[in-house]
């Protein structure tokens, strides 16, 4: 089980959920969700993204409504590897989709 450092008083609604779901893969070494911010775009749900590599894993953007919130995450997982496991543990997505 991956470590959570919770080094920040305010995150973006629901993304702890989430990102709990993800730290019980054995692949995810540290997940570290980092500065909250604003942005002109709307997102009406949580939507977590892959948005670069970087030397010890990848950086995620977290979107909610204005709120981006970037998550980093410690890994050794690919990119598609890392892509389905978002999409599994998503809470956005319905049972019937996450069986195919």
């Amino acid at each position: 089980m991956a470590r959570l450092v919770k080094n920040h008083s305010t995150n973006i609604n629901g993304l702890i959920k989430w990102l709990n779901k993800i730290s019980q893969s054995p692949e995810i070494k540290t997940i570290t969700p980092a500065c909250l911010s604003h942005a002109n775009g709307r997102e009406e749900k949580l939507t977590l993204k892959i948005s670069r590599k970087t030397i010890e894993g990848y950086k995620l953007i977290a979107r909610k409504g204005k709120l981006v919130q970037e998550v980093y995450l410690v890994t050794r997982l690919e990119e598609k590897n890392l892509f389905e496991l978002i999409e599994k543990t998503n809470p956005y997505v319905s049972a019937k989709k996450k069986r195919f």
